[in-house]
């Protein structure tokens, strides 16, 4: 049967009918499709199954379908096993490697300058009072002056247990305690790295919270006003030859005093106020990781600050105890160098303007010259303060309105390194070498440490800003230079001087044996030494029974002589402040050098000195 169509290309379209079913049909046009392949290309298994579907024969696949690509079995079987075996030849090394016994070279021993910085750390241990902590390693130490403020109705602060000794002695004086704990933490924020790399980083900044604790006791650190601060616990003045038991006048072991200890208040004091000030400043920095106790510090500065600025004097005027062993010559050195730490602290452009004040550094000395200029001190804080706001012209270079009174501190900074250099006559040397910052008068290495110090730090500075050096005058010097006048100056300390003497107790082998200190004086031996019953001790010829590691003592005399004496305190007396120099002194020499300053830590408060740029208007339509 046939069905006619029309066909659009113009003829009849004939369609076939057949009788043949559908399965007919299908097995047909298979052959058809088998016909039509056998004349042309192979095709794979993968075309041919896209053609015929499944075929009735099982083949082994050529190909391995990884989802994301389609690859040959044999490159495929090739690539798997190859990894098998480099993963089990790693392995079988890597176990090899591990069971051989290693012989590593031991590492390189630590400087002269980290072996003392050890020592030098031990001796804020010493020193410390109140209840010690368990970890404190002092053996013949322990717990004293517990009563510190608690029965003393001369003041309102009950609980002045804790900080540190000043020296020899037990008594808490607090303007060279606050510069202690300054210059501690501004060794720690330049030169956290080093301490890290000699182990000792946990633990002077436990030595510093143990004096920021105290120093948080001396005031009512709570509030925003105060109208007092504690300047000193127990006394020490026996002229007139009084014989009323005092911490100067009895010689025993601090564990065993019982005599009263009186408080000294102060309500006018911008010298004291103003360290104090800049001690809590500069430890915020130090604990800026643990915000609550730094913010508690930030806080306590702020308040010491504003009482230090309203309520003008010295804290030693009118003849009080401590202006016969710590008199303070001015406060406008404390403004400056205060001012400058809260600063870096806050980010508050107040006390930056307020420290760079031109009045305030005529008044401080900074435009005038004295025998004294230079010398940087517990008393007098301008040359740190200058090197310290140096530094932020180095680094940040503020611009107006700081600049002119930035550049002639950074240009006093340059002139005050000049001084230390031996080409220069600012200051006399004995002949072995010891620089004579303090003019030949005794106790000398307190003065040493502290310039030691300030010309390796600059040093650093200058690096750190890509300077190679200063002029003075006409004359380039490089920071070879400042390194090189540091690192003689605490290698004379530390026994290369003429006498062959360690001025670091423990240090080497030849140090004082006769230091002058109660505590390392008197044997720990159960028996309690009344005021007078310890003089025995003072004035024995036998070396100390304990070793106070790590003090610093006075120093030698201008001819280089030492005797080692215990009532001599000329010679044999550590200081917190002389200790703490040194500390600072030890951590910027130490190292090979391949070590600079931390430069950003300092700013972490400060905020970009120029305001971000607007953004650009939009634009104009008409």
């Amino acid at each position: 049967m046939s069905i006619y169509g029309r066909d659009p290309w113009g003829g009849p379209l004939e369609i076939a009918a057949d009788s043949a079913t559908d399965d007919d049909r299908s097995r047909n046009m298979q052959d058809y499709d088998r016909a039509a392949l056998s004349s042309s290309r192979q095709l794979d298994d993968t075309q041919q199954s896209w053609l015929l579907g499944p075929t009735d024969q099982k083949k082994k696949k050529k190909y391995v379908d990884l989802g994301f690509i389609i690859v040959s079995r044999k490159i495929f079987i090739w690539i798997v096993g190859t990894v098998l075996a480099a993963a089990f030849l790693v392995g079988l090394i890597t176990l090899i490697v591990k069971t051989i016994p290693h012989h590593h070279s031991p590492p390189p021993p630590p400087d002269n300058y980290t072996l003392a910085l050890h020592k030098a750390l031990m001796f804020f241990n010493a020193q410390r009072s109140g209840k010690l902590p368990k970890h404190n390693n002092v053996s013949w130490r322990g717990n004293s002056c517990l009563n510190d403020g608690k029965s003393e109705s001369s003041t309102i602060f009950k609980d002045l247990r804790g900080g540190y000794y000043d020296a020899g002695d037990a008594i808490k004086f607090h303007f060279p305690k606050a510069f202690t704990i300054t210059m501690l933490s501004w060794s720690v924020i330049e030169y956290s790295a080093k301490y890290e790399a000699a182990g000792e980083l946990n633990h002077v900044m436990d030595i510093i919270k143990w004096g920021t604790d105290y120093f948080l006791k001396t005031f009512n650190s709570s509030a925003d006003t105060i109208d007092r601060v504690v300047a000193q616990v127990g006394v020490g003045d026996t002229s007139g030859g009084s014989t009323t038991p005092n911490d100067h006048y009895c010689w025993m072991r601090p564990e065993d005093i019982d005599y009263p200890r009186p408080v000294a208040e102060c309500h006018s004091c911008s010298d004291l106020a103003g360290e104090m000030a800049a001690a809590l400043a500069a430890a915020s920095i130090v604990f800026k990781d643990n915000k609550a106790y730094s913010q508690k510090l930030v806080h306590g500065a702020k308040t010491l600050f504003k009482f230090s600025r309203q309520q003008r004097g010295r804290y030693s005027a009118g003849g009080t105890d401590a202006s016969h062993f710590y008199n303070s010559t001015m406060y406008w050195d404390e403004f400056i160098w205060g001012g400058a730490w809260l600063y870096y602290a806050t980010g508050n452009t107040s006390y930056l303007q307020l420290a760079t004040t031109t009045g305030l550094a005529k008044h401080a000395g900074a435009f005038w010259t004295s025998p004294d200029y230079g010398v940087f001190s517990w008393d007098n804080k301008l040359t740190g303060a200058q090197v310290l706001l140096s530094r932020l012209r180095l680094f940040l270079s503020p611009g107006y309105p700081y600049e002119e009174i930035l550049r002639t501190f950074h240009n006093q900074t340059g002139i005050v390194m000049c001084s230390y250099l031996p080409v220069f006559t600012s200051f006399n040397r004995t002949k072995g070498g010891l620089i004579q910052l303090n003019h030949g008068r005794p106790q000398p290495l307190q003065y040493v440490v502290n310039a030691a110090f300030l010309a390796a730090l600059y040093s650093d500075y200058l690096e750190a800003a890509d300077t190679p050096g200063w002029y003075c005058g006409p004359n380039f010097f490089s920071t070879d230079v400042l390194r090189r006048f540091s690192k003689t100056q605490i290698d004379y300390i530390l026994g290369k001087n003429p006498e062959k003497m360690s001025y670091v107790v423990g240090f080497g082998d030849h140090y004082p044996r006769h230091v002058h200190h109660r505590g390392a004086s008197i044997p720990k031996n159960k028996i309690k030494y009344n005021c007078k019953g310890g003089w025995k001790w003072r004035d024995s010829k036998k070396p100390n029974p304990n070793t106070i590691i790590g003090a610093m003592v006075a120093g030698p005399d201008q001819h280089d002589g030492f005797h080692d004496v215990r009532t001599n305190y000329n010679y044999t007396e550590p200081t917190l402040a002389g200790n703490a120099g040194l500390v600072a002194a030890l951590i910027a020499s130490s190292g090979d050098g391949s070590q600079g300053i931390d430069k950003n830590t300092i700013f972490s408060a400060v905020p970009p000195m120029f305001p971000t740029p607007p953004p650009p208007p939009a634009p104009w339509k008409p």
